[in-house]
Protein backbone atom coordinates (compact mmCIF):
# COMPACT_ATOMS: atom_id res chain seq x y z
CA UNK A 1 0.00 0.00 0.00
CA UNK A 2 1.46 3.57 -0.64
CA UNK A 3 2.84 5.19 2.76
CA UNK A 4 4.48 8.33 1.15
CA UNK A 5 4.16 10.86 -1.29
CA UNK A 6 6.33 13.40 -1.58
CA UNK A 7 5.61 16.28 -4.53
CA UNK A 8 7.99 18.82 -5.95
CA UNK A 9 7.22 21.50 -7.86
CA UNK A 10 4.43 20.50 -10.06
CA UNK A 11 1.69 22.74 -11.25
CA UNK A 12 0.96 24.91 -7.85
CA UNK A 13 2.60 22.67 -5.41
CA UNK A 14 5.90 23.64 -4.43
CA UNK A 15 6.68 21.14 -1.82
CA UNK A 16 4.28 18.62 -0.37
CA UNK A 17 4.73 15.20 2.15
CA UNK A 18 2.23 13.06 2.77
CA UNK A 19 1.96 10.01 4.93
CA UNK A 20 -1.19 7.60 4.31
CA UNK A 21 -2.29 4.92 6.28
CA UNK A 22 -4.62 1.58 5.60
CA UNK A 23 -8.29 2.05 5.13
CA UNK A 24 -10.36 4.97 3.79
CA UNK A 25 -8.84 7.57 3.24
CA UNK A 26 -10.83 11.08 2.05
CA UNK A 27 -9.55 14.18 -0.09
CA UNK A 28 -11.64 17.25 0.19
CA UNK A 29 -11.26 20.70 -1.16
CA UNK A 30 -13.13 22.98 -3.21
CA UNK A 31 -12.69 22.93 -7.02
CA UNK A 32 -9.22 24.10 -8.21
CA UNK A 33 -8.32 23.39 -4.64
CA UNK A 34 -5.68 20.85 -6.31
CA UNK A 35 -7.46 17.34 -5.94
CA UNK A 36 -6.71 16.51 -9.07
CA UNK A 37 -2.62 17.82 -9.21
CA UNK A 38 -2.53 14.91 -6.61
CA UNK A 39 -4.52 12.54 -9.03
CA UNK A 40 -1.89 13.39 -11.85
CA UNK A 41 1.01 13.11 -8.88
CA UNK A 42 0.03 9.30 -8.51
CA UNK A 43 -0.20 8.84 -11.90
CA UNK A 44 3.15 10.10 -12.77
CA UNK A 45 4.83 7.54 -10.10
CA UNK A 46 3.14 4.51 -11.58
CA UNK A 47 3.86 5.45 -14.72
CA UNK A 48 1.20 7.31 -16.87
CA UNK A 49 2.36 9.77 -19.57
CA UNK A 50 4.35 12.68 -18.49
CA UNK A 51 3.67 16.06 -19.25
CA UNK A 52 5.86 19.02 -19.33
CA UNK A 53 3.15 21.52 -18.74
CA UNK A 54 3.00 19.55 -15.35
CA UNK A 55 6.10 21.62 -14.15
CA UNK A 56 5.76 24.58 -11.77
CA UNK A 57 6.35 27.87 -13.50
CA UNK A 58 9.72 28.98 -13.03
CA UNK A 59 11.30 25.63 -12.13
CA UNK A 60 13.25 23.47 -14.16
CA UNK A 61 11.66 20.11 -13.25
CA UNK A 62 9.44 18.45 -11.24
CA UNK A 63 9.80 15.50 -8.81
CA UNK A 64 7.19 12.20 -7.53
CA UNK A 65 8.25 10.10 -4.79
CA UNK A 66 6.14 7.31 -3.33
CA UNK A 67 7.17 4.85 -1.13
CA UNK A 68 5.04 1.66 -1.13
CA UNK A 69 4.78 -1.19 1.69
CA UNK A 70 5.00 -4.91 -0.11
CA UNK A 71 3.32 -6.76 2.38
CA UNK A 72 0.04 -6.33 0.50
CA UNK A 73 1.76 -6.72 -3.04
CA UNK A 74 3.55 -10.19 -3.82
CA UNK A 75 3.36 -9.72 -7.36
CA UNK A 76 4.89 -6.07 -7.15
CA UNK A 77 7.61 -7.81 -4.97
CA UNK A 78 8.28 -10.91 -7.48
CA UNK A 79 8.35 -8.35 -10.42
CA UNK A 80 11.51 -6.60 -8.37
CA UNK A 81 12.93 -9.15 -6.94
CA UNK A 82 13.42 -10.70 -11.34
CA UNK A 83 14.74 -7.93 -12.07
CA UNK A 84 17.40 -7.51 -8.68
CA UNK A 85 15.54 -4.51 -7.40
CA UNK A 86 14.22 -5.25 -4.27
CA UNK A 87 14.92 -3.07 -1.16
CA UNK A 88 13.25 -5.36 1.50
CA UNK A 89 9.59 -4.79 1.87
CA UNK A 90 9.56 -1.48 0.71
CA UNK A 91 9.48 0.04 -3.09
CA UNK A 92 10.42 3.87 -3.29
CA UNK A 93 9.84 5.15 -7.08
CA UNK A 94 10.87 8.44 -8.08
CA UNK A 95 9.66 9.99 -11.29
CA UNK A 96 10.98 13.52 -12.79
CA UNK A 97 9.69 15.76 -15.55
CA UNK A 98 12.12 18.13 -17.17
CA UNK A 99 10.87 21.29 -18.13
CA UNK A 100 12.17 20.95 -21.16
CA UNK A 101 9.75 17.76 -21.57
CA UNK A 102 12.14 14.69 -21.05
CA UNK A 103 11.43 12.13 -17.98
CA UNK A 104 13.08 9.99 -15.67
CA UNK A 105 12.11 7.03 -13.36
CA UNK A 106 13.90 5.45 -10.45
CA UNK A 107 12.87 2.20 -8.67
CA UNK A 108 14.76 1.86 -5.40
CA UNK A 109 17.08 3.71 -6.55
CA UNK A 110 17.51 2.44 -9.99
CA UNK A 111 16.98 4.04 -13.97
CA UNK A 112 14.02 1.88 -15.19
CA UNK A 113 12.12 2.58 -18.55
CA UNK A 114 8.66 3.99 -18.56
CA UNK A 115 7.52 0.55 -19.87
CA UNK A 116 8.63 -0.94 -16.64
CA UNK A 117 7.46 1.21 -14.29
CA UNK A 118 3.86 1.05 -16.12
CA UNK A 119 4.36 -2.83 -15.58
CA UNK A 120 5.24 -2.03 -11.44
CA UNK A 121 2.44 0.75 -10.94
CA UNK A 122 -0.36 -1.26 -12.62
CA UNK A 123 0.59 -3.73 -9.45
CA UNK A 124 0.51 -1.05 -7.37
CA UNK A 125 -2.25 1.16 -7.46
CA UNK A 126 -5.49 0.83 -9.69
CA UNK A 127 -7.18 4.71 -10.28
CA UNK A 128 -10.88 4.91 -11.47
CA UNK A 129 -11.79 8.12 -12.80
CA UNK A 130 -15.08 9.62 -13.45
CA UNK A 131 -14.73 8.68 -17.14
CA UNK A 132 -15.00 4.82 -15.63
CA UNK A 133 -18.88 4.97 -15.69
CA UNK A 134 -19.02 5.97 -19.37
CA UNK A 135 -16.42 3.65 -20.99
CA UNK A 136 -19.16 0.74 -18.94
CA UNK A 137 -21.47 1.72 -21.89
CA UNK A 138 -18.56 0.13 -24.52
CA UNK A 139 -18.77 -3.67 -24.94
CA UNK A 140 -15.87 -4.57 -24.83
CA UNK A 141 -14.91 -2.81 -21.66
CA UNK A 142 -18.49 -5.16 -20.54
CA UNK A 143 -16.71 -8.22 -21.38
CA UNK A 144 -13.75 -7.57 -19.60
CA UNK A 145 -15.49 -6.70 -16.67
CA UNK A 146 -16.89 -10.05 -17.04
CA UNK A 147 -13.65 -11.85 -17.60
CA UNK A 148 -12.27 -9.79 -14.60
CA UNK A 149 -14.95 -10.88 -12.22
CA UNK A 150 -15.03 -15.03 -13.46
CA UNK A 151 -10.90 -15.26 -13.51
CA UNK A 152 -11.07 -16.45 -17.15
CA UNK A 153 -7.70 -15.23 -18.11
CA UNK A 154 -6.67 -19.41 -19.17
CA UNK A 155 -9.98 -20.13 -20.89
CA UNK A 156 -8.96 -16.65 -22.91
CA UNK A 157 -5.58 -17.24 -23.40
CA UNK A 158 -6.69 -20.96 -24.73
CA UNK A 159 -9.57 -19.18 -26.75
CA UNK A 160 -6.80 -17.08 -28.22
CA UNK A 161 -4.27 -19.41 -28.98
CA UNK A 162 -6.80 -21.92 -31.07
CA UNK A 163 -7.78 -18.62 -32.93
CA UNK A 164 -4.75 -18.16 -33.73
CA UNK A 165 -3.43 -21.57 -35.15
CA UNK A 166 -6.79 -21.11 -37.12
CA UNK A 167 -5.83 -18.28 -38.69
CA UNK A 168 -2.21 -19.15 -39.66
CA UNK A 169 -3.62 -22.10 -41.21
CA UNK A 170 -6.01 -19.78 -43.17
CA UNK A 171 -3.30 -17.51 -44.41
CA UNK A 172 -1.58 -20.34 -45.95
CA UNK A 173 -4.59 -21.68 -47.71
CA UNK A 174 -4.67 -17.97 -49.25
CA UNK A 175 -1.05 -18.41 -50.11
CA UNK A 176 -1.40 -21.39 -51.87
CA UNK A 177 -4.97 -19.85 -53.78
CA UNK A 178 -3.32 -17.10 -54.40
CA UNK A 179 -0.11 -19.52 -56.24
CA UNK A 180 -2.58 -21.23 -58.27
CA UNK A 181 -3.38 -18.06 -60.16
CA UNK A 182 0.06 -17.54 -60.88
CA UNK A 183 0.71 -16.92 -64.83
CA UNK A 184 2.25 -20.39 -66.32
CA UNK A 185 4.95 -18.30 -67.40
CA UNK A 186 6.43 -17.70 -63.69
CA UNK A 187 6.44 -21.12 -62.95
CA UNK A 188 8.40 -21.73 -66.56
CA UNK A 189 10.83 -19.35 -64.88
CA UNK A 190 11.09 -20.66 -62.12
CA UNK A 191 12.25 -24.07 -63.31
CA UNK A 192 14.62 -22.63 -65.14
CA UNK A 193 16.39 -20.53 -62.45
CA UNK A 194 16.43 -24.45 -60.54
CA UNK A 195 17.50 -26.16 -63.22
CA UNK A 196 20.54 -23.76 -63.73
CA UNK A 197 21.46 -23.75 -59.94
CA UNK A 198 21.05 -27.49 -59.99
CA UNK A 199 23.36 -27.92 -63.05
CA UNK A 200 25.67 -26.12 -61.27
CA UNK A 201 25.85 -28.68 -58.70
CA UNK A 202 26.93 -26.45 -55.83
CA UNK A 203 27.61 -28.35 -52.72
CA UNK A 204 27.50 -26.94 -49.57
CA UNK A 205 30.62 -26.35 -48.39
CA UNK A 206 32.52 -26.05 -52.13
CA UNK A 207 32.71 -22.40 -52.40
CA UNK A 208 34.93 -21.79 -48.94
CA UNK A 209 37.17 -25.07 -50.26
CA UNK A 210 37.53 -23.12 -53.79
CA UNK A 211 38.50 -19.94 -52.27
CA UNK A 212 41.05 -21.50 -50.36
CA UNK A 213 42.66 -23.43 -53.20
CA UNK A 214 42.21 -20.63 -55.34
CA UNK A 215 44.75 -18.39 -52.69
CA UNK A 216 47.08 -21.65 -53.11
CA UNK A 217 47.31 -22.23 -56.71
CA UNK A 218 47.37 -18.33 -57.34
CA UNK A 219 50.46 -17.60 -54.74
CA UNK A 220 52.42 -20.73 -55.96
CA UNK A 221 55.39 -19.18 -56.90
CA UNK A 222 55.65 -17.40 -53.48
CA UNK A 223 54.67 -20.75 -51.94
CA UNK A 224 57.74 -22.20 -53.67
CA UNK A 225 60.35 -19.38 -53.28
CA UNK A 226 60.17 -18.02 -49.98
CA UNK A 227 59.34 -21.48 -48.77
CA UNK A 228 62.72 -22.24 -49.83
CA UNK A 229 64.49 -19.33 -48.28
CA UNK A 230 62.88 -19.94 -44.93
CA UNK A 231 64.13 -23.75 -44.93
CA UNK A 232 67.72 -22.65 -45.99
CA UNK A 233 67.49 -19.98 -43.36
CA UNK A 234 66.13 -22.59 -40.63
CA UNK A 235 69.17 -25.72 -41.47
CA UNK A 236 71.52 -26.29 -44.52
CA UNK A 237 72.09 -22.47 -45.86
CA UNK A 238 75.11 -20.52 -44.82
CA UNK A 239 75.10 -18.87 -41.56
CA UNK A 240 71.27 -20.89 -40.95
CA UNK A 241 70.06 -20.55 -37.73
CA UNK A 242 70.94 -24.15 -36.96
CA UNK A 243 74.66 -23.22 -37.61
CA UNK A 244 74.38 -20.13 -35.57
CA UNK A 245 73.08 -21.90 -32.09
CA UNK A 246 75.47 -24.70 -32.56
CA UNK A 247 78.06 -21.74 -32.08
CA UNK A 248 76.17 -19.97 -29.52
CA UNK A 249 75.97 -23.91 -27.74
CA UNK A 250 79.96 -24.04 -27.71
CA UNK A 251 80.61 -20.63 -26.32
CA UNK A 252 77.74 -21.29 -23.90
CA UNK A 253 79.57 -24.95 -22.55
CA UNK A 254 82.19 -23.44 -21.63
CA UNK A 255 80.44 -21.17 -19.54
CA UNK A 256 78.10 -23.49 -17.96
CA UNK A 257 81.23 -24.78 -15.09
CA UNK A 258 82.07 -20.76 -14.47
CA UNK A 259 78.44 -19.89 -13.15
CA UNK A 260 75.59 -22.63 -12.62
CA UNK A 261 72.88 -20.34 -14.31
CA UNK A 262 74.21 -20.89 -17.57
CA UNK A 263 73.18 -24.97 -17.64
CA UNK A 264 69.77 -23.47 -18.05
CA UNK A 265 69.98 -21.15 -20.94
CA UNK A 266 72.17 -24.00 -22.48
CA UNK A 267 69.09 -26.49 -22.31
CA UNK A 268 67.15 -23.97 -24.17
CA UNK A 269 69.63 -23.30 -26.83
CA UNK A 270 69.51 -27.19 -27.35
CA UNK A 271 66.12 -27.12 -27.58
CA UNK A 272 65.91 -24.18 -30.04
CA UNK A 273 68.31 -26.05 -32.51
CA UNK A 274 66.00 -29.37 -32.66
CA UNK A 275 62.61 -27.15 -33.32
CA UNK A 276 64.46 -24.85 -35.95
CA UNK A 277 66.00 -28.63 -37.46
CA UNK A 278 62.34 -29.72 -37.07
CA UNK A 279 61.05 -27.14 -39.00
CA UNK A 280 63.24 -27.16 -41.55
CA UNK A 281 62.12 -30.63 -42.37
CA UNK A 282 58.76 -30.21 -42.03
CA UNK A 283 59.03 -27.06 -44.63
CA UNK A 284 60.94 -29.46 -46.91
CA UNK A 285 58.12 -32.30 -46.83
CA UNK A 286 55.33 -29.28 -47.29
CA UNK A 287 56.58 -28.28 -50.31
CA UNK A 288 57.52 -31.79 -51.73
CA UNK A 289 53.45 -32.32 -51.48
CA UNK A 290 52.27 -28.90 -52.83
CA UNK A 291 50.56 -29.51 -56.02
CA UNK A 292 50.54 -26.14 -57.84
CA UNK A 293 49.85 -27.43 -61.03
CA UNK A 294 48.36 -24.25 -63.34
CA UNK A 295 46.30 -26.70 -64.74
CA UNK A 296 44.26 -26.59 -61.81
CA UNK A 297 44.40 -22.92 -61.15
CA UNK A 298 42.41 -22.27 -64.49
CA UNK A 299 40.31 -25.08 -63.55
CA UNK A 300 39.27 -23.59 -60.47
CA UNK A 301 39.02 -19.88 -61.55
CA UNK A 302 36.34 -21.38 -64.05
CA UNK A 303 34.50 -22.99 -61.36
CA UNK A 304 34.46 -19.53 -59.24
CA UNK A 305 33.65 -17.62 -62.12
CA UNK A 306 30.45 -19.63 -63.06
CA UNK A 307 29.06 -19.93 -59.16
CA UNK A 308 29.62 -15.59 -59.40
CA UNK A 309 28.21 -14.95 -62.19
CA UNK A 310 24.53 -17.27 -61.25
CA UNK A 311 25.23 -15.24 -57.86
CA UNK A 312 25.05 -11.85 -59.52
CA UNK A 313 21.76 -13.36 -61.94
CA UNK A 314 19.62 -14.10 -58.80
CA UNK A 315 20.77 -10.97 -57.28
CA UNK A 316 22.58 -13.29 -53.66
CA UNK A 317 25.99 -13.53 -52.52
CA UNK A 318 27.78 -16.55 -53.82
CA UNK A 319 27.71 -18.15 -50.22
CA UNK A 320 24.00 -17.86 -50.55
CA UNK A 321 23.43 -20.05 -53.20
CA UNK A 322 22.75 -23.45 -51.89
CA UNK A 323 20.14 -21.60 -49.88
CA UNK A 324 18.41 -20.13 -53.20
CA UNK A 325 18.35 -23.35 -54.65
CA UNK A 326 16.80 -24.66 -51.32
CA UNK A 327 14.03 -21.86 -51.39
CA UNK A 328 13.83 -22.20 -55.29
CA UNK A 329 12.80 -26.39 -54.99
CA UNK A 330 10.46 -25.48 -52.38
CA UNK A 331 8.64 -22.10 -54.07
CA UNK A 332 8.20 -24.41 -56.87
CA UNK A 333 7.12 -28.35 -55.24
CA UNK A 334 4.34 -26.04 -53.03
CA UNK A 335 3.40 -24.82 -56.67
CA UNK A 336 3.18 -27.59 -58.45
CA UNK A 337 1.78 -29.60 -55.53
CA UNK A 338 -0.92 -26.87 -54.81
CA UNK A 339 -4.09 -29.11 -55.14
CA UNK A 340 -2.80 -31.69 -52.75
CA UNK A 341 -1.47 -28.90 -50.24
CA UNK A 342 -4.53 -27.44 -50.30
CA UNK A 343 -6.68 -30.68 -49.16
CA UNK A 344 -4.01 -31.23 -46.58
CA UNK A 345 -4.71 -27.57 -45.32
CA UNK A 346 -8.51 -28.00 -45.81
CA UNK A 347 -7.97 -30.94 -43.43
CA UNK A 348 -5.80 -29.06 -40.76
CA UNK A 349 -8.24 -25.89 -41.12
CA UNK A 350 -10.96 -28.31 -39.44
CA UNK A 351 -9.20 -29.84 -36.91
CA UNK A 352 -7.71 -26.42 -35.82
CA UNK A 353 -11.65 -24.74 -35.52
CA UNK A 354 -12.82 -28.49 -33.55
CA UNK A 355 -9.83 -27.17 -31.22
CA UNK A 356 -10.97 -23.06 -31.16
CA UNK A 357 -15.09 -24.52 -30.73
CA UNK A 358 -14.14 -26.28 -27.75
CA UNK A 359 -11.96 -24.34 -26.11
CA UNK A 360 -14.45 -21.50 -27.12
CA UNK A 361 -17.45 -23.48 -25.43
CA UNK A 362 -15.36 -23.93 -22.26
CA UNK A 363 -15.24 -19.96 -22.14
CA UNK A 364 -18.58 -19.49 -22.68
CA UNK A 365 -19.64 -21.69 -19.88
CA UNK A 366 -17.54 -20.19 -17.76
CA UNK A 367 -18.89 -16.64 -18.57
CA UNK A 368 -22.68 -18.14 -18.08
CA UNK A 369 -21.60 -19.05 -14.48
CA UNK A 370 -20.00 -15.58 -13.82
CA UNK A 371 -22.91 -13.54 -15.21
CA UNK A 372 -24.76 -15.08 -12.63
CA UNK A 373 -22.73 -14.22 -9.90
CA UNK A 374 -21.87 -10.66 -11.16
CA UNK A 375 -26.19 -9.97 -11.59
CA UNK A 376 -26.32 -11.37 -7.56
CA UNK A 377 -23.41 -8.99 -6.41
CA UNK A 378 -24.16 -5.97 -8.61
CA UNK A 379 -27.36 -5.27 -8.02
CA UNK A 380 -27.63 -6.33 -4.15
CA UNK A 381 -25.05 -3.68 -4.39
CA UNK A 382 -26.85 -0.79 -6.28
CA UNK A 383 -30.04 -1.52 -4.62
CA UNK A 384 -28.13 -0.68 -1.44
CA UNK A 385 -26.70 2.56 -3.35
CA UNK A 386 -30.54 4.09 -3.02
CA UNK A 387 -32.31 1.79 -5.74
CA UNK A 388 -34.27 -0.55 -4.05
CA UNK A 389 -35.75 -2.05 -7.18
CA UNK A 390 -33.06 -2.17 -9.84
CA UNK A 391 -31.80 -5.63 -11.39
CA UNK A 392 -28.62 -5.86 -12.89
CA UNK A 393 -28.26 -8.66 -15.99
CA UNK A 394 -25.25 -9.29 -17.52
CA UNK A 395 -26.42 -11.30 -21.09
CA UNK A 396 -24.18 -14.02 -22.34
CA UNK A 397 -25.38 -14.39 -26.13
CA UNK A 398 -23.64 -16.03 -29.60
CA UNK A 399 -22.42 -13.21 -31.29
CA UNK A 400 -22.70 -15.01 -35.20
CA UNK A 401 -18.95 -14.21 -36.14
CA UNK A 402 -17.81 -15.25 -38.98
CA UNK A 403 -14.27 -16.03 -37.90
CA UNK A 404 -12.97 -17.69 -34.72
CA UNK A 405 -12.03 -14.38 -32.37
CA UNK A 406 -9.28 -14.04 -29.64
CA UNK A 407 -12.39 -13.18 -27.63
CA UNK A 408 -14.46 -16.03 -28.15
CA UNK A 409 -17.82 -16.37 -29.68
CA UNK A 410 -19.81 -14.31 -26.94
CA UNK A 411 -21.40 -11.26 -27.28
CA UNK A 412 -21.60 -9.46 -23.96
CA UNK A 413 -24.47 -6.89 -22.75
CA UNK A 414 -24.96 -5.63 -19.80
CA UNK A 415 -28.71 -5.08 -18.99
CA UNK A 416 -30.49 -3.18 -15.91
CA UNK A 417 -33.42 -1.94 -14.88
CA UNK A 418 -34.15 1.02 -11.97
CA UNK A 419 -37.91 0.70 -11.86
CA UNK A 420 -40.20 -2.17 -11.08
CA UNK A 421 -42.31 -3.17 -14.28
CA UNK A 422 -39.71 -2.20 -16.35
CA UNK A 423 -37.74 -5.15 -18.34
CA UNK A 424 -33.94 -4.68 -18.21
CA UNK A 425 -32.76 -3.12 -21.67
CA UNK A 426 -29.20 -2.22 -22.45
CA UNK A 427 -27.43 -0.14 -19.69
CA UNK A 428 -26.61 2.19 -22.61
CA UNK A 429 -30.19 3.07 -23.47
CA UNK A 430 -32.06 2.98 -20.06
CA UNK A 431 -29.28 4.10 -17.01
CA UNK A 432 -29.37 8.10 -15.75
CA UNK A 433 -25.88 9.71 -15.09
CA UNK A 434 -26.68 8.95 -11.81
CA UNK A 435 -27.72 5.33 -12.03
CA UNK A 436 -24.47 4.80 -13.93
CA UNK A 437 -22.39 6.23 -11.25
CA UNK A 438 -23.68 3.72 -8.71
CA UNK A 439 -23.83 0.73 -11.13
CA UNK A 440 -20.09 2.00 -11.85
CA UNK A 441 -19.49 1.94 -8.36
CA UNK A 442 -21.21 -1.30 -7.91
CA UNK A 443 -18.70 -3.29 -10.59
CA UNK A 444 -15.69 -2.24 -9.03
CA UNK A 445 -16.39 -3.00 -5.34
CA UNK A 446 -17.62 -6.74 -6.58
CA UNK A 447 -14.68 -7.01 -8.74
CA UNK A 448 -11.84 -6.21 -6.31
CA UNK A 449 -12.82 -8.30 -3.38
CA UNK A 450 -10.11 -10.11 -3.91
CA UNK A 451 -7.40 -10.16 -6.49
CA UNK A 452 -5.75 -6.50 -8.07
CA UNK A 453 -3.89 -3.82 -6.42
CA UNK A 454 -3.31 -3.38 -2.97
CA UNK A 455 -4.47 0.36 -3.72
CA UNK A 456 -7.34 1.76 -5.47
CA UNK A 457 -7.61 5.70 -5.93
CA UNK A 458 -11.36 7.02 -6.88
CA UNK A 459 -11.38 10.05 -8.23
CA UNK A 460 -14.92 11.93 -7.78
CA UNK A 461 -16.17 8.20 -8.89
CA UNK A 462 -19.89 9.88 -6.43
CA UNK A 463 -20.52 12.30 -9.39
CA UNK A 464 -23.93 12.13 -10.30
CA UNK A 465 -24.84 11.06 -6.40
CA UNK A 466 -26.46 12.76 -3.31
CA UNK A 467 -28.45 12.49 -0.20
CA UNK A 468 -28.66 9.37 1.60
CA UNK A 469 -27.29 7.47 -1.81
CA UNK A 470 -24.17 9.44 -1.04
CA UNK A 471 -23.51 7.84 2.47
CA UNK A 472 -24.19 4.43 1.51
CA UNK A 473 -21.60 5.20 -1.26
CA UNK A 474 -19.51 6.09 1.34
CA UNK A 475 -20.17 2.95 3.39
CA UNK A 476 -19.17 1.03 0.76
CA UNK A 477 -15.95 2.14 0.26
CA UNK A 478 -15.22 2.40 3.87
CA UNK A 479 -16.01 -1.55 3.58
CA UNK A 480 -13.72 -1.73 0.38
CA UNK A 481 -11.09 -0.30 2.82
CA UNK A 482 -10.94 -2.89 5.54
CA UNK A 483 -8.83 -5.07 3.05
CA UNK A 484 -7.90 -2.58 0.71
CA UNK A 485 -6.26 1.01 0.87
CA UNK A 486 -8.84 3.07 -0.20
CA UNK A 487 -7.99 7.07 -1.18
CA UNK A 488 -11.01 8.56 -2.71
CA UNK A 489 -11.34 12.51 -3.90
CA UNK A 490 -14.56 13.65 -2.92
CA UNK A 491 -17.36 16.71 -3.18
CA UNK A 492 -19.94 14.56 -0.92
CA UNK A 493 -19.97 15.04 2.79
CA UNK A 494 -21.40 11.79 3.65
CA UNK A 495 -18.78 10.47 1.42
CA UNK A 496 -16.28 12.23 3.42
CA UNK A 497 -17.51 11.53 6.69
CA UNK A 498 -16.98 7.81 6.18
CA UNK A 499 -13.08 8.65 5.46
CA UNK A 500 -10.74 6.99 8.43
CA UNK A 501 -8.20 9.50 7.15
CA UNK A 502 -9.05 12.92 5.88
CA UNK A 503 -7.08 15.47 3.93
CA UNK A 504 -8.62 19.00 3.09
CA UNK A 505 -6.74 20.82 0.48
CA UNK A 506 -6.74 24.50 -0.13
CA UNK A 507 -4.63 26.90 -2.02
CA UNK A 508 -3.23 30.44 -0.63
CA UNK A 509 -1.66 33.26 -2.31
CA UNK A 510 1.57 34.77 -0.98
CA UNK A 511 3.93 37.44 -2.96
CA UNK A 512 1.61 37.18 -5.74
CA UNK A 513 2.24 33.47 -6.45
CA UNK A 514 -0.67 30.37 -5.83
CA UNK A 515 0.23 27.32 -4.27
CA UNK A 516 -1.45 24.57 -3.10
CA UNK A 517 -1.58 23.11 0.64
CA UNK A 518 -2.86 19.54 2.02
CA UNK A 519 -3.15 18.95 5.96
CA UNK A 520 -4.42 15.84 7.88
CA UNK A 521 -7.17 16.93 9.57
CA UNK A 522 -8.01 16.23 13.34
CA UNK A 523 -11.69 15.74 14.58
CA UNK A 524 -12.12 19.39 15.25
CA UNK A 525 -10.41 20.27 11.54
CA UNK A 526 -12.95 17.53 9.58
CA UNK A 527 -15.88 19.28 11.60
CA UNK A 528 -15.25 22.24 10.16
CA UNK A 529 -14.17 20.95 6.19
CA UNK A 530 -17.32 18.43 6.44
CA UNK A 531 -19.78 21.17 6.89
CA UNK A 532 -17.53 24.17 4.34
CA UNK A 533 -19.38 20.88 2.27
CA UNK A 534 -22.67 20.99 3.58
CA UNK A 535 -23.27 25.03 3.92
CA UNK A 536 -20.31 26.25 1.56
CA UNK A 537 -18.26 29.12 2.43
CA UNK A 538 -20.70 30.30 5.51
CA UNK A 539 -20.90 27.94 8.26
CA UNK A 540 -23.78 27.88 10.43
CA UNK A 541 -24.64 26.25 13.98
CA UNK A 542 -27.28 23.89 11.53
CA UNK A 543 -24.41 22.82 9.12
CA UNK A 544 -21.71 22.59 12.11
CA UNK A 545 -24.35 20.06 14.22
CA UNK A 546 -25.00 18.33 10.87
CA UNK A 547 -21.28 17.67 10.36
CA UNK A 548 -20.78 16.50 13.49
CA UNK A 549 -23.81 13.95 13.41
CA UNK A 550 -22.64 13.09 9.92
CA UNK A 551 -19.31 11.84 11.68
CA UNK A 552 -20.69 10.73 14.38
CA UNK A 553 -22.85 8.00 12.78
CA UNK A 554 -20.39 7.67 10.53
CA UNK A 555 -17.79 6.48 13.84
CA UNK A 556 -20.54 4.17 14.64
Amino acid sequence: MLRHLHIRNLAIIDELSLDFAAGFSVLTGETGAGKSILIDALGLVIGTRADSALVRSGSDKAEVSAEFSLEDSPYAATWLAERELSDGDLCTIRRVVQAEGRTRAFVNGSLVTAADLRALGESLVEVFGQGESQTLLRADTQRSVLDDYGQHADALAAVAAAAAGVQRIEAQIDAVRAAQTRDPAQLDYLRFQLQELDALGLQEDELKALDAEHKTLANAGRLIEDGGNAQQLLYGGDQCAYDQISAALAALHGLVPLHPDFAEIETLAISAQTQAQEAAETLRRLLEKLDLDPQRLTEVERRLAAVHDLARKHRVRADELTARQAQLREELGGLEGAAERLDALERERQAALDIYRKAAKVLTQARSKAALGLAKDVTARVRELGMPNASFIPAVEPAGRERPSPQGEDLVRFDFSANPGQPPRALAKVASGGELSRVSLAIQVSLRQGEGAATMIFDEVDAGIGGATAEVVGRELRALGTHRQVLCVTHLAQVAAQGQQHFGIHKEVRGGATFTRVNGLDSAGRVGEVARMLGGKEMTGATQALAKDLLKRAAR
